[in-house]
């Protein structure tokens, strides 16, 4: 549906991100953007673990 996209296209995207931005807020919102994606891989790894840690076979209670 549509294509790929080209370097012409990025251009033109990054242009428009440019200025409805502005040049002075784009480090600071790649910044936020890179930390709300590291903490999303933090957050899913960590819920493989716990998935991991309940499904392990539990030794029996001792009476």
């Amino acid at each position: 549906m549509l294509g790929s996209i080209g370097p012409t296209e990025l251009l033109l995207i990054l242009l428009i991100i440019i200025i409805i931005f502005g040049a002075r807020k784009l480090p600071e919102l790649g910044k936020s953007l890179g930390e709300g994606i590291k903490n999303f891989k933090k957050a899913v790894s960590s819920g493989k673990e716990e998935n991991h840690s309940d499904n392990s076979p539990k030794p029996p209670a001792a009476n």
